[in-house]
Protein backbone atom coordinates (compact mmCIF):
# COMPACT_ATOMS: atom_id res chain seq x y z
CA UNK A 1 0.00 0.00 0.00
CA UNK A 2 1.38 3.47 -0.83
CA UNK A 3 1.62 5.90 1.35
CA UNK A 4 -0.61 8.83 1.21
CA UNK A 5 1.40 12.21 0.18
CA UNK A 6 0.25 15.32 1.78
CA UNK A 7 -0.41 18.13 -0.88
CA UNK A 8 1.04 21.45 -0.57
CA UNK A 9 -1.95 23.19 0.00
CA UNK A 10 -2.67 20.93 3.15
CA UNK A 11 0.43 21.85 4.70
CA UNK A 12 0.20 25.51 4.11
CA UNK A 13 -3.61 25.12 5.66
CA UNK A 14 -2.26 23.07 9.11
CA UNK A 15 1.03 25.92 9.38
CA UNK A 16 -1.36 28.52 9.14
CA UNK A 17 -4.06 27.21 11.59
CA UNK A 18 -1.36 26.20 13.67
CA UNK A 19 -0.07 30.05 13.65
CA UNK A 20 -3.27 31.03 14.26
CA UNK A 21 -4.09 28.95 17.67
CA UNK A 22 -0.85 29.78 18.43
CA UNK A 23 -1.24 33.89 18.11
CA UNK A 24 -4.78 32.83 20.26
CA UNK A 25 -3.35 31.53 22.65
CA UNK A 26 -0.53 34.70 23.42
CA UNK A 27 -3.25 37.09 22.57
CA UNK A 28 -5.26 35.54 25.85
CA UNK A 29 -1.84 35.48 27.58
CA UNK A 30 -1.87 31.83 28.31
CA UNK A 31 0.92 29.46 28.75
CA UNK A 32 1.90 26.68 26.24
CA UNK A 33 1.28 24.46 29.75
CA UNK A 34 -2.13 26.43 30.61
CA UNK A 35 -3.72 25.80 27.50
CA UNK A 36 -2.34 21.91 27.26
CA UNK A 37 -3.58 21.03 30.61
CA UNK A 38 -7.05 22.62 30.42
CA UNK A 39 -7.45 20.68 27.03
CA UNK A 40 -6.37 17.60 28.44
CA UNK A 41 -2.92 17.11 26.60
CA UNK A 42 0.82 17.07 26.38
CA UNK A 43 2.32 20.05 25.70
CA UNK A 44 4.35 18.11 23.45
CA UNK A 45 0.94 17.47 21.43
CA UNK A 46 0.12 21.97 21.44
CA UNK A 47 3.10 22.44 20.12
CA UNK A 48 2.86 19.88 17.43
CA UNK A 49 -0.75 22.17 16.67
CA UNK A 50 0.54 25.27 17.51
CA UNK A 51 3.14 24.22 14.33
CA UNK A 52 0.81 22.67 11.64
CA UNK A 53 2.32 19.05 12.40
CA UNK A 54 -0.58 16.84 10.30
CA UNK A 55 -1.20 13.66 12.16
CA UNK A 56 -2.68 15.09 15.37
CA UNK A 57 -5.80 13.87 16.49
CA UNK A 58 -8.91 16.32 15.76
CA UNK A 59 -9.99 15.68 18.63
CA UNK A 60 -6.85 17.76 20.04
CA UNK A 61 -7.69 20.57 17.34
CA UNK A 62 -11.20 20.59 18.99
CA UNK A 63 -9.85 20.74 22.63
CA UNK A 64 -7.95 23.34 22.03
CA UNK A 65 -9.98 25.37 19.94
CA UNK A 66 -12.62 24.90 22.68
CA UNK A 67 -10.00 26.12 25.51
CA UNK A 68 -9.18 29.28 23.74
CA UNK A 69 -12.89 30.02 23.13
CA UNK A 70 -13.00 29.21 19.45
CA UNK A 71 -15.49 26.87 18.96
CA UNK A 72 -18.24 29.22 17.69
CA UNK A 73 -16.06 30.45 15.35
CA UNK A 74 -15.71 27.00 14.11
CA UNK A 75 -19.66 26.30 13.86
CA UNK A 76 -20.18 28.82 11.78
CA UNK A 77 -17.07 28.24 9.58
CA UNK A 78 -18.46 24.93 8.72
CA UNK A 79 -21.98 25.22 8.64
CA UNK A 80 -23.05 25.12 5.08
CA UNK A 81 -25.80 27.58 5.48
CA UNK A 82 -23.89 30.46 6.11
CA UNK A 83 -22.39 30.27 2.72
CA UNK A 84 -23.48 32.00 -0.63
CA UNK A 85 -24.41 28.39 -2.10
CA UNK A 86 -25.89 27.05 1.44
CA UNK A 87 -28.63 29.89 1.51
CA UNK A 88 -28.80 29.67 -2.17
CA UNK A 89 -29.73 25.57 -1.65
CA UNK A 90 -31.59 26.04 1.44
CA UNK A 91 -34.25 25.11 0.28
CA UNK A 92 -33.92 21.78 -1.70
CA UNK A 93 -34.18 18.29 -0.49
CA UNK A 94 -30.81 16.72 0.35
CA UNK A 95 -30.09 13.72 -1.22
CA UNK A 96 -29.47 10.84 1.48
CA UNK A 97 -25.91 9.47 -0.17
CA UNK A 98 -24.32 11.28 -3.14
CA UNK A 99 -23.03 8.78 -5.81
CA UNK A 100 -20.89 9.21 -8.58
Amino acid sequence: MALKRTSPKTHRTALNIGQQLLTWRKLQGRTAQQVADRAGLSRATLRKVEHGELGVGLESFLDIARVLGLSPQLNTAFDPYETDMGRARADEQLPQRVRR
